[in-house]
């Protein structure tokens, strides 16, 4: 009964302080001493590790909201706000799903998607450059997902011909497409455009996304990690 008594009060020490305790437990009887090892991990080490990952998970929820902030286009009235809301409803087909249908129907890169007023509807309008350097606008159903038509766009000289290759430059050093850009920025709102920046010296995919509320936030993707940052070009 006295080697359980001892025993037991050794691994509660144990218990408290961590680490490994060596108990010797001594009966009434002419028996040899006994030792028991017991070997007890501080729990304050699993404690600590538990509080470090929650430390992780805020500072990146509070990054995330700062993020948020800043991509924000606060120049927006209240009509704004109304207004885009209603055309991010309107938008059924995101503008990943409105990319890929454009290619299907015509070969090539798209570079841009946005969903734009066409009178009295929403289309998606795709620009796709082709690998012979052709231009091509497809337009595409934000309801249905249908292709609308699509005709040639552009010139072949000029100041098109030069933007062309500099798109193209910035293009061959892009593994991020555009539809992969517009789902980067999916779960910031709904995506209304998707445009290539090739002019600035950090080139990326330039996205726009509309809030429930009709609130716009203005986006950027690094066209090498598929990054997202917020576009602080006007702050």
């Amino acid at each position: 009964m006295k080697r359980n008594i001892v025993i037991a009060t050794v691994t509660a020490v144990a218990l408290i302080g961590g680490g490994t305790a060596t108990a010797i437990a001594v009966s009434g009887d002419d028996e040899a001493p006994a030792k028991k090892t017991v070997s007890v991990s501080n729990g304050d080490h699993d404690r600590d590790d538990v509080n470090d990952d929650s430390d992780d998970t805020a500072e990146d929820k509070a990054d995330d909201k700062a993020e948020d902030r800043a991509a924000r286009d606060t120049d927006q009235d209240a009509e704004d706000k109304a207004e885009n809301a209603a055309e991010a409803k309107a938008g059924q087909v995101t503008a990943a799903e409105a990319i890929r249908t454009a290619l299907q129907h015509k070969d090539g890169t798209a570079v841009s998607a946005d969903l734009d007023d066409e009178g009295t509807k929403l289309i998606w309008d795709v620009d796709v450059l082709t690998g012979g350097g052709k231009w091509f606008s497809v337009q595409v159903d934000p309801a249905t997902g249908k292709v609308l038509g699509s005709h040639a766009d552009r010139d072949d000289d000029g100041d098109d011909a030069a933007e062309t290759q500099q798109i193209r430059a910035a293009l061959k050093g892009s593994s991020v497409t555009a539809a992969e850009a517009a789902e980067a920025a999916a779960d910031k709102g709904t995506v209304t455009s998707v445009d290539l920046d090739e002019e600035s010296a950090d080139q990326a995919w330039e996205v726009d996304t509309t809030a429930a509320d009709g609130t716009g936030s203005d986006w950027r993707v690094n066209p090498d990690s598929g990054k997202l940052t917020a576009d602080r070009s006007e702050d």
